[in-house]
């Protein structure tokens, strides 16, 4: 299985600030999607998880470095270091620069702030020393300001690099005597332009390049992350909104330099600026659209009415419920032809800005007379879809024919396992088989805390599954995130003629991998195409699931995708047919795993799809024990796997493993079941 480095890694444990945290990954996720997936991590999962294989930048984000040090100092700092060296990169903003400095010199004699001390990391040899300009208080913008920088632009070669810029400073220090460092690899890529609170030695410098090992690290003083857009204009603090509007004439040169910053570290950036798009209209139909009026009674008892308009208001988000007849044609003619008509959480000429989405009120039209039109969903056809799924339900066997047949769709959404799973009134009143799907998700979830943005041409969709507390002896609801991945394999594979022996495998518990297109067809080379996510509820007598699944249909970035590994002469997969193919799949799975549990015919299925017979794992957290994995257990599926001794032959004792749960590798952290 290939490790491509395709995440971004941004701290956000002790000693970070919400607000630097999330001025980062806006930033970055603008630059670099969909290349790379900007993802915050914890200071725990930086100790203990095997983040290194899958990374290609790690950042350390502005706020207390006294915080970084007393969760990383030692194991978390040693594997930093060890990334970078081994060609990774760092990218240390305001504190995660004098974190990585050798020395950090923070308002010396100042009793109340004096931060002083050595470095574990010491990418820049020398000492990080502030303020750079005098002011700070934390928490607050008192000390921010508009710092001019000056470009070096010998350095920064790659892209339109400006030569002087402004970027909000608040609380950085400068690097004190970096053209002393030239000679073991520091290089300056920017310097203040403005007199400075401290001694800076010789030179100035504001952003210094400092080569690690086979990697390198960029560390910054001030802030050029920072978009002044999300800058708050009502803060208490004099000037400030001054402050606010000269950094936004500068916002294109600002953005040009991290770019560059981002390319000299080896990083694919876009060479135009993402946006992250507005939710859209949700819309609810049904195969027979009248049916949908069906789920409309079914949530009657919440839903609330305010001045005519019907909403439901759930724990994490309101939905307003809209009906096509109470628009006049006329008005939604004009409607759609507006480039914003369909977008819930922006006003026209609002700006890309970091917005909380779950404020955003949800408008949902409920289609109870006709299918939406080729004009309302443009991306998505109602029409093939429902006909691919009666189509695959006459068909199959055993498929429940409630199983898609009712639709909840949006072109923009935050994440569809978390508009179903997380508003448990509504959760609680859907059927099983209700599903929620989209073009694109703007906080799509993954194992752990995940969250990034979903491009278009994957196909994303959630089900919900109402499983009995009664078939829990014979059939377990821990198999839903088995039977999910049988599912993709078996419904690609029956896709359509022709698609039989699709090279796509399982890796255990809940991944997709498929042949790496970029190698030879001979290759045992797999990338990652795809993953599945399932959250359960208890109630009293069922678990409440929701089945979330996200998969590469189109779109190449940042791994592979279906289409590039379908060979022309095949039928083109598209989202609809795919969805109606995988809902009916894990239908059919579904009612068989109901009556027989995970049985022999589906353990023997399971193996012929997945990746794992007879590999060779070491249990790192055992002691370095190895082990050969044989299989999985029919009661909670964890893999079964026969220790290995002297020249790794078997010892005879047969051992259960489960993971820790890390977010990155199950087979990297894995454990003896404790019986």
């Amino acid at each position: 299985m290939a490790s491509k480095r395709m995440n971004v890694l941004v701290y956000s444990g002790n000693g970070s600030t919400i607000e630097s945290v999330r001025h980062c990954v806006y930033s970055l996720r603008r630059l670099l999607s969909p290349h790379y997936a900007v993802i915050p991590v914890s200071g725990d999962a930086i100790i203990k998880e095997p983040w290194t294989a899958s990374c290609a930048l790690f950042v350390m984000p502005g706020g207390a470095d006294l915080g970084y040090c007393r969760t990383l100092n030692g194991e978390g700092n040693r594997r930093i270091t060890q990334f970078v060296e081994r060609g990774g990169a760092y990218f240390g903003f305001c504190a995660g620069g004098y974190y990585a400095s050798r020395r950090c010199e923070f308002e010396v004699g100042n009793p109340k702030l004096e931060v002083v001390g050595d470095r574990e990391l010491a990418f820049y040899p020398g000492t990080c020393r502030g303020l750079a300009f005098p002011g700070f208080v934390y928490h607050s913008e008192q000390g921010a300001r508009d710092a001019e920088l000056k470009v070096d632009k010998t350095v920064l070669t790659e892209g339109a690099v400006p030569e002087i810029f402004k970027s909000y400073y608040n609380g950085g220090g400068v690097f004190v005597d970096a053209p002393k460092f030239r000679g073991r690899g520091v290089e300056i890529l920017a310097s203040y332009t403005g007199k400075l609170h401290v001694e800076p030695g010789e030179g100035a410098a504001a952003i210094v390049y400092c080569k690690v090992g086979d990697g390198a690290a960029i560390l910054t003083g001030p802030h050029p992350e920072f978009a002044a857009v999300n800058l708050d204009p009502k803060a208490d603090a004099a000037d400030f909104r001054r402050v606010i509007d000269s950094l936004a004439q500068d916002d294109k040169p600002r953005t040009d330099f991290v770019k560059a910053c981002l390319n000299k570290l080896g990083l694919q950036v876009n060479q135009e600026q993402s946006t992250v798009p507005s939710l859209s209209r949700l819309h609810l139909t049904s195969m027979r659209p009248p049916d949908t009026l069906v789920i409309l009674d079914t949530l009657r008892d919440i839903i609330e009415t305010e001045d005519g308009e019907e909403y439901i208001k759930d724990e994490n988000d309101t939905f307003h419920l809209e009906k096509p007849s109470a628009w006049s044609l006329g008005k939604l003619n004009d409607a759609l032809t507006e480039d914003q008509s369909d977008k819930t959480d922006q006003d026209d000429g609002a700006e890309d800005k970091i917005l909380d989405y779950s404020t955003v009120v949800k408008r949902v039209i409920i289609h109870e007379n006709d299918h939406p039109t080729s004009k309302e969903t443009p991306y998505f056809n109602h029409h093939a879809y429902f006909a691919n799924l009666k189509h695959y339900q006459s068909a199959s066997k055993d498929v429940n024919p409630d199983f898609g047949r009712y639709l909840l769709y949006g072109e923009v959404v935050t994440s569809t396992n978390t508009m179903l799973e997380k508003n448990t009134q509504l959760l609680r009143r859907l059927p099983s088989g209700f599903t929620a799907t989209a073009t694109v998700q703007v906080a799509g979830r993954g194992r752990g805390t995940n969250v990034w943005v979903s491009p278009a041409g994957s196909l994303m969709f959630s089900l919900v599954v109402r499983h009995d507390m009664s078939l829990m002896p014979q059939a377990p609801v821990v198999f839903l995130q088995y039977l999910a991945a049988l599912a993709i394999v078996e419904g690609i594979n029956s896709y359509d003629t022709g698609y039989r022996g699709f090279p796509i495998k399982l890796k255990w518990p809940n991944d997709i991998y498929a042949r790496d297109p970029s190698q030879s067809s001979s290759s045992k080379s797999y990338v990652k195409i795809g993953g599945i996510l399932v959250n359960s509820h208890y109630s009293s007598t069922e678990y409440l699931s929701v089945v979330g699944i996200g998969l590469n249909t189109t779109n190449a970035l940042p791994t592979t995708s279906l289409a590039a590994l379908t060979p022309a002469h095949l039928p083109a997969i598209t989202p609809e047919k795919l969805l109606a193919r995988l809902v009916t799949t894990f239908s059919s799975l579904y009612s068989r795993f109901r009556m027989t549990g995970f049985d022999r015919d589906f353990e023997e299925m399971y193996y012929k799809h997945w990746l794992h017979t007879d590999q060779i794992v070491t249990l790192e957290a055992e002691g370095g024990i190895k082990a050969r994995i044989k299989g999985i257990t029919r009661d909670w599926g964890l893999l079964i796997a026969e220790e290995l001794g002297w020249e790794d032959r078997p010892t005879g004792k047969i051992l259960q493993l489960q993971s820790d749960s890390n977010s990155f590798d199950f087979f990297k952290g894995l454990l003896k079941r404790k019986v």
